[in-house]
C-alpha cells in the first residue's frame, strides 16, 4: 500500500497539458503547413507538432518553471485515502511532495543526484513522462512514432526519451488538445509499471491551458490503483530559487 501511494506521487505532473486549437482541428492546422499539395494523411510527426503548437508553440518550448499544487484522492482495494500533493520544475531540476494520513514522501533532483525521503528507493524522473515531452518535441534524441497497434483507434504519438521511457498521447481530433496519455517505464527492479490518464476539465493559466480535474490509473503487475486530483493552484515560469532543490544531508 505505502508503495503504491508513493510511486502515485508523481501522477499531477505527468497530466499537464496545454492550449486549445482552433475548432478547425489537427487536420487543417497541418494542411496549412505543409500546402493545399501535400497528401491527405497525417504523420507521427506532424501530429506532434500541430500538437505543440496548439499548446502553446514557442512558449511551451520556452518553458522555464511550473508550479502545481492541490488534493489528491487515493484509492487503494476500495479504501480511500485523501491527500495533497505539490510539484516544482525549474529547468530539469525538480521536487515532488504528496501528503497522506498514512505517510509522506518527498523526492527531489538538483540537476545531478536525485534524492528520495524513503532511502533506497525513488521514482523516475518528472521529466521524462507526460507532459514535460511534449516540450522535447522536434528534439532528435527524443522520437515520435506512430502508437502501437492496439490503439489504432485512438488518434496520436508516442514520444521516447533517450532513457527508453515513453508515453502514448491521444489526441482530440476537432480541438487539437491531448485528451489523455498512457505512459510507461521500469522500475529498480526491472518491473514495467504503467500509467494512464484521462482528463476531465481544464484551466487556463497565462496561455496554457492545464488539467484543473482528472482521474488516473497506476498499474504494477497484479495490482491497480486510481487516483483523483484537483490542481488548485498552478504557476507558470516564476522565479524559483535553487534552494528549493537542495539534497538533504
Amino acid at each position: 500500500m505505502k508503495r503504491l501511494l508513493l510511486l502515485i506521487s508523481i501522477m499531477p505532473l505527468l497530466t499537464l497539458v496545454l492550449p486549445a486549437q482552433p475548432a478547425s482541428g489537427v487536420k487543417q492546422a497541418v494542411a496549412e503547413k505543409r500546402g493545399p499539395e501535400a497528401p491527405a494523411a497525417v504523420t507521427p510527426v506532424e501530429l506532434a507538432a500541430a500538437v505543440q503548437a496548439a499548446h502553446g508553440g514557442e512558449k511551451l518550448k520556452k518553458l522555464r518553471s511550473l508550479v502545481l499544487k492541490g488534493s489528491a484522492d487515493l484509492s487503494f482495494n476500495g479504501q480511500a485515502v485523501p491527500g495533497a500533493f505539490s510539484t516544482v520544475i525549474s529547468g530539469e531540476k525538480y521536487y515532488f511532495e504528496i501528503v497522506t494520513a498514512i505517510q509522506q514522501l518527498k523526492q527531489t533532483f538538483d540537476g545531478q543526484q536525485t534524492y528520495s525521503s524513503i532511502p533506497g528507493f525513488s521514482l523516475p524522473p518528472v521529466t521524462s513522462l507526460g507532459f514535460p515531452l511534449l516540450c522535447k518535441i522536434g528534439d532528435a534524441v527524443y522520437p515520435i512514432s506512430v502508437l502501437p497497434e492496439g490503439s489504432k483507434k485512438r488518434k496520436g504519438f508516442r514520444v521516447t526519451t533517450p532513457e527508453g521511457f515513453y508515453t502514448d498521447f491521444f489526441v482530440h481530433e476537432k480541438t487539437g488538445q491531448i485528451k489523455g496519455y498512457e505512459s510507461q517505464w521500469l522500475d529498480g527492479g526491472n518491473r514495467a509499471i504503467t500509467t494512464s490518464v484521462e482528463i476531465d476539465e481544464f484551466q487556463t493559466v497565462d496561455g496554457l491551458i492545464v488539467p484543473k480535474k482528472y482521474s488516473q490509473r497506476f498499474v504494477l503487475g497484479p495490482i491497480t490503483a486510481y487516483a483523483n486530483f484537483n490542481a488548485k493552484s498552478v504557476l507558470v515560469n516564476t522565479k524559483i530559487e535553487d534552494a528549493a532543490f537542495v539534497i538533504p544531508k
